[in-house]
């Protein structure tokens, strides 16, 4: 999830952001598709170095190429950034789990959720001010949640099918996880740059994820070699297009599309994994998309009230 400034009107191109946009959730989902393709025998933690690491080297090359690379490890809260990298260590290694033990429309119906718990954990944490409108598009959204996730929690009870119950409450704790990343990122865009940001994340989790080493990592197979080293290359050109497109337009206007990566994940769990998408699955994700777009689009409305609120100067004294 990007953070950007209002785009400024010699900037904006919509058109292009958008696309960008699009192309950069083909690229997520390719990622996320090759971790899937890899197999559940790959620890989590072996799955999250690969993505990290070789996310690098697009990443890299692009910052290279406009000359950044050198200013972009510059930074004034290095604590700041392994924090970060902690958490997202957690949140990807839960994810990666969960992605390799759920039908792929399923979980990433339940990624969907952390917007909504990042609200929550924005009124908690930074104290923001969260009014009735959002609170409900939350508890709506986690509504959808509850539809998607229920019949797994059921098997798990019943001691049916327990690696895909697992698999649901490793991606409701993703979710949870993913929302205090973002807490972290708003404290961190306060004085680091973008691609700073990016830079260390990726630093920081794959040194963070080599100490899960002991922890039973295997030699993997060529084949799952290049399916793990695909995801890192794809998480990488992702970051870098989904940086990009908030240059041409706000916010509001590209975040919608992100749930695009609904429809792809329905028709490559069906092609790939001879997945059928439940009734509880779709319907819940259409929950969780209205809810996440509700609070987008109100998100837009509040920032552009804040700016039109600090544009009004006092009149002078008489």
């Amino acid at each position: 999830m990007a953070i950007s400034q209002p785009v400024a009107e010699s900037a904006a191109s919509p058109a292009r952001g958008i696309l960008l946009k699009v192309i950069s959730v083909v690229f997520f989902v390719g990622m996320q598709t090759a971790i899937k393709l890899a197999g559940e025998g790959i620890p989590a933690g072996e799955i999250v170095f690969f993505r990290s690491f070789f996310a690098l080297i697009p990443v890299a090359a692009y910052l290279f190429w406009l000359g950044d690379l050198a200013t972009a490890m510059r930074t004034d809260d290095f604590p700041g950034h392994v924090l970060r990298g902690l958490i997202g260590v957690t949140s990807m290694g839960l994810g990666f789990f969960a992605l390799t033990r759920l039908p792929y429309p399923e979980w990433i119906s339940i990624s969907y959720a952390a917007p909504l718990f990042t609200v929550a954990a924005a009124a908690l944490v930074l104290k923001e001010r969260v009014g009735i409108y959002r609170w409900t598009a939350v508890l709506i959204g986690l509504v959808g949640i509850l539809v998607v996730s229920a019949p797994n929690l059921t098997l798990l009870s019943e001691g049916l099918d327990p690696a895909e119950g697992w698999g649901m409450i490793a991606s409701l704790c993703a979710s949870v996880v993913s929302a205090v990343a973002m807490i972290q990122i708003r404290r961190l865009v306060r004085t680091e740059k973008t691609a700073t940001i990016v830079v260390y994340f990726s630093l920081t989790c794959s040194g963070i994820a080599l100490f899960s080493l002991p922890f039973g990592w295997i030699v993997p197979e060529p084949r799952q070699a290049a399916y793990l080293i695909l995801a890192g290359l794809c998480g990488g050109v992702g970051q870098l297009l989904m940086t990009a497109c908030y240059r041409y337009a706000d916010t509001s206007t590209i975040a919608p599309f992100e749930y695009t990566s609904l429809f792809l994940a329905i028709t490559i769990g069906y092609v790939l994994f001879d997945e059928v998408v439940a009734p509880t699955t779709f319907v819940g994700g259409l929950i969780v998309v209205a809810a996440g777009t509700f609070i987008i689009f109100r998100e837009s409305r509040l920032g552009i009230k804040r700016r039109k609120s600090r544009k009004v100067t006092p009149s002078p004294a008489s």
